[in-house]
């Protein structure tokens, strides 16, 4: 009896219990592969939302602070991990895959909007759907702030929704596409290649090793989140913010930036264990909270909405086949690269995991490709998502 008033109490405790629960058993099924392709972390939202689908009660507002919460830590860590390379990435095919990157974002928003007008779906719906299709939880924060900041009752729930029906398939998709555009003979396939950026990034992680000065955490977060909040006028109803994610992201891009080029620190800070580890409990919180908060209505949105699922499907490989298949088949870019720049493209961990996990030992590619486009597309995608909300 006591144990069952725990479940359904929707305190503090239980919240916690089931955000430890959903992590703790998502990080373990994470571990499964089938045929060389796991899901990694994102089996944290799947078992979020068995919990929350089961009539496990959870407190909405402490699920709200903690899933944003989480995704500040991890944007922060995401931005020290990249921002040493970022700028060097482009001297050398980073400038060729950013601007594919721009192609691929902006089909996926151009889909969105058709399928809304043809299929006469609400533009707020589709721009939840948009962001699971993506796999980008910045840019479901983003929109859930516009819908805030207009004073939308009831739509921050279906954003949720729409995000969390269309979320697990574009996973698997990503997958897919890479499959697709996979070689006949990956054993052939070049597996290394010298850039600036790269030399760049070794020299400065010898230099300075263990680092003299560490970037206080918190001080980047609350310059982040200040500068997110500033509101950038568009000509629309409502002014676009980079937001919760988006400030401290750009700050962390900066601070990993400047701060291995003035010798302050070396790569072995921006990308040792400590932000690693700070990258993936902050991305563990904000699946974990989005499953606890989505799974109560998540059988029901896909008895009532099915079709989302078949949109979010479109949303999620399309632009990439195009955009990918270009690459491979006409600028002949290599597969390793290209799983990467997918990855990146949708900043979806599962396809890199994915393809670190195809190529061979000491096979940075996927790395690279992954890491050049993702700062650019995390900007887009959330200023896209917020655009969306605006436009409808």
């Amino acid at each position: 009896m006591w144990f069952t008033n725990l479940l359904t109490s929707g305190g503090v405790g239980t919240t916690v219990l089931m955000l430890s629960v959903s992590i703790f058993a998502g990080l373990l099924l994470g571990k499964l592969k089938v045929k060389g392709i796991s899901l990694g972390i994102t089996w944290v939202l799947f078992v979020g939302i068995g919990l929350s689908a089961c009539g496990i009660a959870c407190n909405h507002d402490m699920l709200h602070v903690v899933k944003e919460f989480g995704l500040i830590l991890f944007v922060t860590a995401v931005g020290l991990q990249v921002g040493p390379g970022f700028f060097a990435s482009f001297k050398k095919g980073g400038l060729a895959m950013n601007l594919m990157a721009v192609v691929n974002v902006a089909l996926g928003v151009g889909i969105t909007v058709l399928i809304a007008k043809l299929a006469s779906q609400e533009l707020t719906d589709m721009a939840g759907v948009y962001t699971g299709a993506i796999t980008n939880t910045p840019g479901l924060s983003a929109a859930q702030q516009a819908v805030g900041d207009l004073g939308m009752e009831g739509a921050s729930e279906r954003l949720a929704a729409g995000y969390a029906v269309a979320y697990p398939l574009a996973v698997v998709g990503m997958i897919v596409t890479c499959l697709l555009i996979r070689p006949k003979d990956l054993a052939s396939e070049p597996t290394t290649v010298e850039t600036a950026a790269s030399a760049t990034a070794a020299k400065n992680s010898s230099a300075k090793k263990g680092g003299v000065l560490l970037i206080p955490i918190f001080v980047i977060i609350a310059l982040g989140l200040v500068l997110g909040s500033i509101p950038i006028p568009v000509g629309m109803k409502a002014p676009v913010k980079l937001g919760l994610a988006g400030g401290p992201l750009v700050v962390a891009l900066i601070a990993g930036w400047l701060g291995v080029k003035k010798g302050w620190y070396g790569t072995d800070f921006t990308d040792g264990q400590g932000v690693h580890m700070l990258r993936e409990v902050g991305i563990a919180l904000f699946l974990a909270g989005v499953g606890l908060g989505a799974g109560e209505k998540f059988v029901e949105t896909v008895q009532v909405h099915y079709m989302w699922v078949v949109y979010g499907v479109i949303i999620t490989m399309v632009p990439p086949l195009l955009v990918a298949g270009f690459g491979r088949w006409v600028l002949k870019m290599n597969w390793y690269t290209l799983a990467g720049f997918i990855g990146g493209s949708h900043t979806d961990p599962p396809t890199l995991a994915f393809a670190n996990n195809v190529a061979p030992e000491g096979c940075k590619l996927p790395n690279m490709g992954y890491a050049t486009v993702y700062p650019l597309t995390m900007f887009l995608r959330i200023f896209t998502a917020q655009l969306l909300v605006l436009m409808a």
